[in-house]
């Protein structure tokens, strides 16, 4: 699915969206390198981390996100000034590339368009033995009365599926789970590809989104939402040598 970037400067159209992959695991020269490009208030949240481990990763994801954004704008990545909304996305004033975030364990994806909304969630599938319990909780009626009658294996599946989709829909709003998992209704028919059955109860509105599910490693699951039917993806790795 992912393959390596083309060299030259990177272009969106409206239609277009770019999914990027890294791994959140580099040696020490590699990392220091990243921080040398992060603004003093990334440095700041980065210290505030316990883990070292936790502050590498915040590091790496947050060098890698300014050099992937650089590639777009033609600018030094040390040079971009990221604002922030009320619940913490960060976003580029006077630009039309719009970018979102996700990163989980080891790895980390990005998703990059022009105009268009975008979120993107990422989740490490890990055994869990209260998925019934978190979707009564927090997803719609019909979601819950779903997961509640699979089989124990099937409900952390579905659970993850579910999650990632309503995850990646309240991150390209900016609203993040202050938003409300539940308000965002996913259809899951078998055999077919998730999309949005409602938003706020709302059919029309769901409508009028793209929804897209994928599987970048093994015992990960992704969800990307865009704002905007009929969209062109483009899945990029990351190495040491292409970013």
């Amino acid at each position: 699915m992912f393959v390596y970037p083309p060299e030259k400067k990177l272009e969106l159209s409206e239609n277009n969206a770019h999914i990027w992959s890294t791994n959140l695991k580099l040696a020490s020269s590699q990392i220091e390198e990243l921080s040398t490009i992060l603004s003093p208030d990334e440095i700041e949240r980065a210290n505030r981390f316990y883990f070292e481990r936790d502050k590498n990763r915040f590091i790496i994801a947050r060098g890698t996100l300014r050099k992937i954004i650089s590639r777009y704008l033609n600018i030094e990545p040390k040079k971009l000034q990221f604002s922030y909304s009320d619940h913490g996305k960060p976003y580029l004033k006077n630009t039309s590339i719009l970018f979102n975030l996700s990163h989980s364990q080891d790895l980390a994806l990005y998703a990059v368009t022009k105009v268009n909304l975008i979120g993107i969630d990422l989740e490490y599938i890990r055994p869990m033995n209260d998925a019934e319990s978190l979707a009564k909780r927090f997803f719609s009626a019909q979601e819950y009365n779903l997961i509640s009658q699979l089989p124990p294996q099937k409900q952390q599946e579905t659970f993850f599926k579910l999650w990632t989709c309503k995850e990646a829909y309240l991150k390209a709003t900016g609203d993040g789970l202050a938003g409300g998992l539940e308000k965002v209704e996913i259809s899951l028919i078998p055999e077919k590809p998730v999309d949005f059955f409602s938003i706020n109860g709302n059919m029309e509105e769901a409508s009028h989104w793209y929804l897209h599910q994928f599987i970048p490693q093994p015992n990960y699951i992704a969800a990307v939402a865009v704002a905007g039917k009929n969209q062109n993806l483009s899945f990029w790795q990351i190495n040491k040598t292409n970013i």
